[in-house]
C-alpha cells in the first residue's frame, strides 16, 4: 500500500514541479539552519568523558578572609596550594588530582631544531586513570615520582611524532626548561570535549603535551598559567604567591568517587576540613563548601557559548516558519486536487486512504527537503569552521546528526502535512461530482 501511494505522490509532484520545489526548499532551509546550529551545540555540550562523568568530581571550599563577605558569594573558585596538596595527602577518595596548567621550553637533541615552548600540565600520578587517557606507549608515572619529585615526563602523540617520528620513546630522555627528564608513557589520539578538567584556559582546545608531576614543576620553579585569585599580601619568598602557604587560590582539584554514598562522605569531610581549617585561623569565611560532578559543573560554570544557544533557539524558530510556509503551500496543493479526491472518494476510496496518501506526499516532500537540507547544514557547518573561534574546527557532523537531520525533516514535513492532510480527507464527494 505504501508503494501505491508513494507512486501517486510521485506523480503529483511531476504534476506541480514549480509547487513541490517551493516546499522542498522551504524544508531544506528551515532544516539546514536549524541542523547547523544544532550540531555545534551538541559537540560544545556533549559529555566529555562518557562512563565515569557521574563518579568524578569537582570539590569547592572556601579559604578567603572576611574582606567583602557577603553571605551569598559563592565558594572559590579553585583550591590554594596548601589545601589540595593536603587532601592529596589524606586520599579520601578512590582517585584524587590536583594539577593546573604550564608552559615549558622543549630542548630538542635533534640536530636542525631549535628549542620551542610547548604547553604543559602539572599534575598527579592518579590524573591518567582518573580521565581515562589513551596510551598509545607506557603509562603514567606511579605515586612514588609525586611525593619524590621524580624527573618523569609523559607526552602527547603530536609531539612524540614531531620528536622521535612516531616511535616509542618510552626510556628516552627529554629536555624542559634545562632540566632533564624520563619519559614513561606516550598518550594516544585524546581530546576531551570541552576539556572539562580545567575550565580555567581553552575549553575547547587540545590536550597539553606535555605532562609531569607538580611537585617536580615547582621543585624546579617552572612557569604556570591560569586563574589566580590572592586575597592577602604573599610577599616574594618561597615562591611567592605559588608558595605553599600563600593566600592564592590557582589550582584545579578533582576526585574520584564511584557510589553516592561515597560522594556524601566526601561532602561532608570537605566541611569538617573547613571547619578545621576556619578554627585554626586560615579560613576566615563561615564553611562553604560544593562539589558538582563534570556534567554539573560544566552547566555551572556555562561552558557552552550564549551566544551559540540564541543560534539554536533562532534557527529552530526559523525552521517553524518555514514550516508555517510550508502548510500554506501543501493546503494549496491538496485543495486544488479537490475534484480528483472527491472522485477517489466517489469511487470506494475512504477518508483513511485519502489522509494517508496525503501524508506520504508530506513525508517524501520532507526526505528530500532533508537531502537538500544536509547538504546546506554541511556548508553552514564549513562556514563555522572558518570563524576565528576555539571551537570552530570541531564543528562536524556526526552519524548521530546525520540521522538527526532526516528524522527531523520528515518529522516535520509530517506535522506539516497534518492539517492539508485532514482537510483533504473532509471533501464531499457528491459537491465535487456536481461541480464537476
Amino acid at each position: 500500500m505504501f508503494t501505491y501511494y508513494f507512486d501517486l505522490a510521485l506523480r503529483s509532484f511531476r504534476r506541480n514541479k514549480v509547487l513541490t520545489a517551493l516546499m522542498v526548499l522551504a524544508i531544506a532551509l528551515g532544516i539546514g539552519a536549524a541542523m547547523t546550529t544544532l550540531t555545534v551545540f551538541h559537540v560544545l555540550s556533549g559529555d566529555p568523558i562518557p562512563g565515569k562523568s557521574d563518579t568524578l568530581f569537582y570539590p569547592q571550599m572556601d579559604p578567603r578572609s572576611m574582606s567583602g563577605y557577603t553571605p551569598s558569594d559563592p565558594p572559590e573558585f579553585q583550591m590554594t596550594r596548601f589545601d589540595a596538596e593536603a587532601l592529596l595527602r589524606e586520599a579520601r577518595g578512590d582517585r584524587q588530582a590536583l594539577m593546573t596548567a604550564g608552559s615549558v621550553v622543549a630542548e630538542p637533541q635533534r640536530s636542525g631544531m631549535s628549542p620551542f615552548n610547548v604547553e604543559s600540565r602539572f599534575t598527579s600520578a592518579d590524573f591518567f586513570p582518573m580521565f581515562d587517557a589513551p596510551f598509545a606507549h607506557g603509562g603514567g608515572w606511579a605515586a612514588s615520582d609525586d611525593e619524590a619529585r621524580g624527573r618523569v615526563v609523559v607526552i602527547a602523540k603530536e609531539l612524540n611524532d614531531r620528536l622521535f617520528d612516531g616511535a616509542n620513546s618510552v626510556g628516552q630522555t627529554l629536555r624542559l626548561d634545562q632540566t632533564t627528564f624520563r619519559i614513561v608513557g606516550v598518550l594516544d589520539e585524546w581530546r576531551p570535549t570541552p576539556r572539562f578538567y580545567d575550565v580555567t584556559n581553552s575549553h575547547f582546545g587540545e590536550v597539553e603535551q606535555v605532562f609531569l608531576p607538580f611537585s617536580t614543576s615547582r621543585d624546579v620553579d617552572m612557569n604556570t598559567s591560569g586563574n589566580m585569585n590572592c586575597w592577602e599580601d604573599t610577599g616574594n619568598g618561597a615562591e611567592g604567591v605559588r608558595g605553599v602557604d600563600a593566600s592564592c587560590s590557582w589550582l584545579q582539584y578533582w576526585v574520584e568517587l564511584d557510589s553516592p554514598e561515597k560522594a556524601e562522605d566526601y561532602l561532608r569531610y570537605l566541611t569538617n576540613y573547613s571547619d578545621q581549617q576556619r578554627a585554626a585561623g586560615r579560613f576566615g569565611r563561615p564553611t562553604n563548601v560544593r562539589m558538582f560532578d563534570v556534567m554539573g559543573w560544566l552547566d555551572n560554570q556555562r561552558i557552552v557559548p550564549s551566544d551559540v544557544r540564541l543560534q539554536v533557539w533562532l534557527a529552530f524558530g526559523f525552521l517553524l516558519v518555514c514550516l508555517l510556509n510550508t502548510v500554506g503551500l501543501l493546503l494549496a496543493k491538496f485543495l486544488r486536487r479537490a475534484g480528483e479526491i472527491g472522485v477517489r472518494r466517489a469511487l470506494g476510496a475512504s477518508r483513511r486512504a485519502v489522509f494517508a496518501q496525503c501524508l506520504v506526499e508530506a513525508g517524501t516532500i520532507g526526505l528530500a527537503g532533508g537531502l537538500l537540507g544536509l547538504a546546506l547544514a554541511l556548508l553552514g557547518l564549513w562556514a563555522v569552521r572558518q570563524q576565528p573561534t576555539g571551537y570552530a574546527e570541531l564543528a562536524q557532523l556526526d552519524p548521530a546528526m546525520l540521522l538527526t537531520t532526516f528524522a527531523l525533516a520528515i518529522a516535520a514535513s509530517l506535522l506539516a502535512g497534518l492539517l492539508p492532510a485532514w482537510r483533504a480527507c473532509q471533501v464531499t464527494p457528491a459537491i465535487q461530482l456536481k461541480s464537476q
